[in-house]
This record gives C-alpha cells, sequence and structure tokens, in this order.
C-alpha cells in the first residue's frame, strides 16, 4: 500500500452532534506501527472520545489498524487508549471547563508539515435534536441557495 502525501483523517459527525466551543490541537503518543497505519491512511475517528485519568488526556475509540508489513509479535492494538500530548496550562482549562454536558471531542486527525501526527480536538456541548433540525435546514437553505447562483 502506497503512503499517501497528504493525510486528514475527520470527524465529519461532530459538528452535527455537538456545538463546538474551544479548539486545540495536541500531540499522539503513538508506536512505531500506529504511525506508519497511520499515514498509509489507516485510520477512524468516528467513534472516538476523550476522558482524563490521573490529570493527564487520552482519546479511546481511535482505531488505527494494524500495519500490514508488521509481524504479529511487533504489531499494535488496534482500539487502544492513546495518551493526548498537551501542555499543563491547556490540560487545566480543559478539566476546569467540563461539566455535565460537555465533552471533548476528536475533529480531524493529520500529519503536520514536520511529520508529526496530531489530533485537533474541541470542547463540545450535545445538540438538542430541535439544534439538529436548525443545522439541517440552514445546510440546505445554502445548498439551494448556490445553486441559484450557478
Amino acid at each position: 500500500m502506497p503512503i499517501q502525501k497528504e493525510i486528514n483523517i475527520k470527524n465529519r459527525k461532530a459538528s452535527f452532534e455537538y456545538t463546538l466551543l474551544d479548539r486545540y490541537t495536541a500531540g499522539i503518543q503513538l508506536k512505531g506501527t500506529e504511525i506508519k497505519s497511520i499515514r498509509e491512511g489507516k485510520a477512524s475517528i468516528a467513534e472516538a472520545f476523550c476522558f482524563f485519568e490521573n490529570d493527564e488526556l487520552y482519546v479511546k475509540g481511535l482505531q488505527v489498524n494494524e500495519y500490514s508489513k508488521a509481524s504479529e509479535y511487533y504489531n499494535h492494538e488496534p482500539l487502544r487508549n492513546r495518551k493526548l500530548l498537551l501542555h499543563k496550562r491547556e490540560i487545566k482549562k480543559l478539566a476546569n471547563s467540563m461539566d455535565d454536558n460537555s465533552t471533548i471531542v476528536p475533529l480531524q486527525l493529520f500529519i503536520n508539515k514536520d511529520g508529526w501526527a496530531k489530533l485537533e480536538i474541541a470542547l463540545a456541548k450535545g445538540k438538542k435534536l430541535y439544534d439538529k433540525r436548525e443545522t439541517i435546514k440552514k445546510r440546505e437553505l445554502q445548498r439551494e441557495l448556490g445553486r441559484k447562483i450557478k
């Protein structure tokens, strides 16, 4: 499998399901076969979410498929919890702003210009059903306006 030039894996449902309040870019603590698999584009963040454990931030549900060229012994577990790398002040700010209705969701997994895997995360609040309907109405209105302009 050839390595892709640009890796940009998005969580497209996040902006529909949640109201995004504050965004951060975090590094991810990965194993060697995980970064190779991400560079091949074999990762998914659709079901991922973040949680705190011992004053550290982890991501759960981030699926990185096993690297095809690695042996069974050296390969990684596809759904393991991965530590997110943020400054202490950013972790404290996120921890203090968390409440009952808020969560931290991954928005995008990408590789920066230096070759490091980064995860864009956001502090988010869940939308109610009527908020989701409003989002759908706005999107359909934008589509119709775009069609009329053409």
